[in-house]
């Protein structure tokens, strides 16, 4: 099994690749020489990016305040640079975990490999080890990587503001609306 430790990196963003309504999203770590990049599913950016959010402020509130947390991500932390390039996908993610270690006051980011076969009857000792992607970074840190998380996924297509799906700008059929709009349908 492939593990892609880094403890911490230099760098460790989420991005996403093309154009809104046809996105590619990736974690990109940097460090030693070396990058990793995973590609995982828009929903789970988003996931991490509130998960690790709530992780933090949790906390914090089981801290009284003391943990070394902060609030909102500090400015000098914020990477607006594109992914590295060229872009190698090394694997697409299956499951993500997080973590807090108080030891280090560091959160642990674990991204592994989605497997083929996942459901089916193969013994579990007869399929290979999936690729881990293993992140650890301080809170300041998460909190900066959390808020472009964000940011990326809010940058394609926008909502609809009645049932919450993308609006595509060749038309949208609203299921809310039924499909049917009082003015007309643009399509």
């Amino acid at each position: 099994m492939p593990v892609f430790d880094y403890d911490p990196p230099e760098r460790f963003v989420a991005g996403a690749v093309g154009q809104p309504g046809a996105r590619a999203f990736f974690l990109q770590a940097r460090g030693q020489g070396r990058i990793t990049t995973v590609a995982l599913e828009k929903f789970q950016v988003a996931v991490l990016a509130d998960r690790l959010d709530e992780l933090l402020d949790e906390v914090l509130r089981r801290s009284g305040g003391r943990a070394p947390v902060p609030a909102i991500a500090p400015a000098e932390l914020a990477d607006e640079g594109p992914l590295d390039m060229p872009i190698d996908e090394d694997f697409r993610v299956g499951t993500m975990a997080l973590a807090w270690d108080p030891e280090t006051a560091r959160v642990i980011i674990e991204a592994q490999e989605a497997t083929e076969g996942d459901e089916d009857d193969e013994p579990l000792d007869d399929r290979p080890e999936p690729a881990i992607l293993r992140v650890r970074i301080s809170a300041a840190a998460a909190r900066a990587f959390s808020r472009r998380a964000l940011e990326v996924v809010a940058a394609g297509r926008p909502p609809c503001p009645l049932c919450g799906r993308p609006l595509d700008p060749e038309g949208h059929i609203c299921v809310r609306l039924n499909g049917h709009h009082p003015g007309g349908f643009s399509a």
